[in-house]
């Protein structure tokens, strides 16, 4: 058992790297133009070149992958000379990139001109000052350049050359700005994804785990209440129709969870906004998220999603469980079961229910992954803040970092079920062993 284990979780490794190869692969393929896509079509060569830079879209597919896996702070250091790591500002509660100084300091560093260089020093207690560096702080490089390698103000390892004139372009609010004394080289920083730092999304410029974190606690909340409230309700009803094989009541099941099964997210969902919401009242037909807790303060606003997707699911593993118990009822050992007088109840919980359970159990726990990502449909119709929302969003506003962090969860996700299948197997049916 322990060998299958270790060969399982080796496998899941090596499927974890292949699908992210795939997943990077596939949104470097896609016909798309990241900066033409966040900042608009009418950007200039120069706009688009400095965009490219700054967020290292300008490197190798080789490098950019690495970045997103291993991270880039290790790089940073070595370029730097000094360790860098990521601390968070009480103030506005963002987390910034800083090296790592002597004494429990720590150094930013921008150029006003770039002829000089000022280092923005944070001490052990949070205060900031600047210190204009003197001519000492170039280094000399191969070509004669005079050079200097530090962390920026916005999240970079950045190169300055002394002299070089070069600008840094930035959309804001009140439009483009040209920043002199830029860098001629950035290295964007972070941990990379196997530390839980995938990047920065570009669809809301804050980093994509602070984004994924709270689409993935909502999501969380509604798929729970929705598997909680799904499956027992399917797993008996289907049960039932199972042992009641051919008559009336087996019948009337297998019509509704066709019918239910058959009719679209949407279509159940506008339909039931129009019913419980638009002409009884009784229920909001949108969930507005004001606040963290506004989920737990109006509960009544998950009821339309969770029964939206009652009925999309019901239906379908209803069907399947049906059709498993219907099989196990018919074999050698039911039969003989119910022929030496064990009570039918008997027989149908403790002898048929196991072994009819294990073909719905794999479906089941894909159902998960399904919850979690793929109710896009449902969170649109309600305006749910979930993570297949944010999915939709991040394919269609090309933010290749938010959608490829958020594919490998569900990955992740998918991966970890199946191993739950498996150890349920061994529970249901003890004859199964895993050598």
């Amino acid at each position: 058992m322990l060998t299958f284990w270790l060969r399982r979780l080796i496998f899941t490794g090596l499927t974890l790297l292949l699908v992210s190869l795939v997943v990077f692969g596939l949104s470097e393929l896609a016909p798309s133009n990241i900066a033409r896509n966040t900042l608009g079509v009418t950007i200039t060569p120069e706009q688009e070149a400095s965009f490219n830079a700054q967020n290292g879209l300008d490197q190798p597919a080789w490098a950019r992958y690495l970045r997103w896996m291993l991270g880039s702070d290790w790089q940073a250091a070595r370029l730097i000379g000094r360790p860098v790591t990521r601390l968070s500002d009480p103030a506005t509660g963002r987390a910034d990139w800083w090296e790592v100084g002597p004494g429990g300091a720590h150094y930013q560093h921008y150029s006003p001109d770039g002829e000089t260089l000022v280092r923005v020093v944070r001490d052990a207690a949070g205060q900031r000052r600047e210190v204009t560096l003197g001519p000492d702080a170039w280094t000399a490089d191969a070509d004669g350049r005079l050079t200097f390698w530090g962390v920026d103000r916005a999240g970079h390892a950045a190169l300055w050359v002394k002299g070089a004139n070069a600008a840094e372009l930035t959309l804001t609010d009140a439009g483009w700005i040209s920043t002199p004394g830029a860098p001629v080289r950035y290295l964007p920083l972070q941990r990379g994804l196997l530390r839980g730092d995938p990047g920065i999304s570009l669809y809301t410029r804050r980093p994509v785990t602070e984004t994924l974190a709270g689409r993935l606690r909502n999501t969380a909340i509604l798929a729970g209440l929705a598997f909680a409230f799904i499956m027992p309700l399917a797993l008996a009803l289907g049960v039932l129709a199972g042992v009641s094989e051919g008559r009336a009541l087996d019948r009337l099941l297998s019509i509704l969870g066709l019918v239910t099964t058959a009719t679209p997210e949407f279509v159940t969902g506008v339909f039931l906004i129009l019913i419980f919401s638009t002409w009884l009242g009784w229920l909001p037909g949108a969930v507005v998220l004001s606040s963290d807790t506004a989920l737990f303060e109006r509960p009544s606003m998950l009821a339309l999603p969770i029964l939206t997707l009652t009925l999309v699911e019901l239906g379908y593993v209803l069907r399947l469980t049906r059709a498993s118990m219907a099989e196990v009822m018919r074999t050698n050992y039911i039969r003989a079961a119910v022929l030496k007088g064990l009570p039918y109840r008997r027989v149908v919980l403790r002898h048929a229910l196991r072994n009819a359970l294990l073909a719905p159990i794999t479906v089941i726990l894909l159902h998960v992954n399904w919850l979690m990502g793929g109710i896009v449909v449902v969170e649109a119709i309600f305006g749910y803040p979930g993570l297949g929302s944010f999915i939709l969003q991040a394919a269609l506003f090309k933010d290749v970092f938010g959608l490829e962090a958020a594919t490998m969860l569900l990955v992740l996700l998918a991966v970890a079920t199946q191993l739950i299948a498996d150890a349920a197997y061994t529970f249901l049916n003890p004859r199964i062993r895993y050598g």
